[in-house]
């Protein structure tokens, strides 16, 4: 049998004090040794190694000593410097731009609300340097709401669909402003994830219900994207319409419920309208969902879904195959998806940086 290297246990003692610290915040060495199950020695030599690197930080801090206490304990922490994750929401009620560091705490936040699309461009970098004025970004997540690249992060434009924040690329806009990676995700998916933190279910899907309509599908716990990162885009499902079988975007049209100009839901009025028709499109949509994802349970959430749920439900209930149908309850679910994600990359940079040979 082959023994892991020196090296290789190293690097694990390692990962296991920084991830310790990222959520005890701080803690001495003996305390790290019985938080991580690692031997005093072994703790004490990680601290040291980390603290060379710029990872760990001795935080000034010591424990009662002497006369009968026992030796001074020296309090560590992730070094401040360690650097932060930005996390960015463009949606059409303007740009959220936050700093989140290791311990998942938000230290820094901006908000420039736009009044149409083409602030977009403008509110964006300015967000989001606002936040970041004086922190180290090691990387950053976005959320649009609009459909995205896979490849490139860029927002596409789909035929006859709302073009809801507006023409961009979210990578080389904020590519100057952060050391590392942006990743950009349609909201919907975000919002997906931020979900199935607390359902506990691997296989859902959810159907985002507002201005613009979208889905995610989430199958073996994972987000599926497509090829191009498109999948979900449900608008052009065909399901039941005023006037027969209609592409589901058509529907609010023939409705009369969008917004002048546009092919956006305008949601004021339609939750003031007879609910028996969106929620019969609705359903369409759903028979689809469940025909070919097979998912445990379909998610609604959006500005007007969940108002309609109980109509949605008794829709579903003449499905030929049943599925659960329930509101969203994640609160802000893009903006807490995308955070969760950015502390998870964060989080993971710090463990590579450490282990990295020396």
């Amino acid at each position: 049998m082959t023994r892991p290297s020196q090296e290789l246990l190293r690097s694990i003692s390692d990962e296991h004090v920084l991830r310790t610290l990222m959520t005890a915040r701080k803690l001495t060495r003996a305390e790290l040794a019985i938080e991580t199950g690692l031997s005093k020695p072994t703790v004490s030599e990680s601290v040291r190694r980390l603290v060379e690197q710029g990872l760990v930080a001795d935080t000034g801090e010591r424990t009662p000593g002497g006369r009968g206490k026992g030796r001074v304990g020296s309090f560590y922490s992730l070094a401040p410097e360690v650097g932060v994750a930005l996390v960015v929401t463009i949606a059409p009620d303007g740009v959220k731009a936050e700093c989140v560091d290791a311990y998942g705490d938000v230290v820094e936040r901006a908000h420039h609300p736009i009044a149409s699309p083409s602030e977009v461009a403008s509110a964006l970098p300015s967000a989001a340097a606002e936040a970041v004025a004086a922190h180290h970004v090691r990387l950053c997540t976005v959320s649009a709401a609009d459909p995205v690249d896979r490849r490139t992060g860029r927002l596409v434009h789909l035929p006859d669909s709302p073009f809801l924040v507006g023409e961009l690329d979210p990578v080389e806009v904020l590519g100057p402003l952060v050391h590392g990676p942006v990743v950009v995700d349609n909201d919907v998916n975000w919002a997906a994830q931020a979900e199935h933190a607390v359902l506990g279910v691997t296989d859902f899907a959810y159907l985002h219900l507002g201005e613009g309509l979208g889905c995610a599908v989430v199958l073996d716990g994972e987000v599926r994207r497509g090829h191009s990162g498109l999948a979900g885009e449900i608008s052009h499902v065909i399901t039941a319409g005023p006037s027969g079988a209609t592409p589901f975007i058509e529907v609010f049209g023939e409705l009369g419920l969008r917004r002048p100009g546009s092919t956006a839901i305008d949601v004021p009025r339609l939750r003031e309208a007879d609910p028996l028709v969106p929620a019969r499109a609705v359903g369409g949509v759903i028979t689809a969902l469940v025909t070919l994802a097979d998912p445990e349970l379909v998610v609604i959430g959006g500005t007007w879904g969940p108002a309609l749920l109980d109509a949605i439900s008794a829709e579903c209930t003449r499905l030929p195959r049943q599925v659960a149908v329930v509101a969203a309850s994640v609160e802000q679910p893009s903006l807490t998806g995308a955070r969760a994600a950015a502390l998870d990359l964060l989080r993971t940079a710090l463990v590579n940086q450490g282990s990295r040979p020396r």
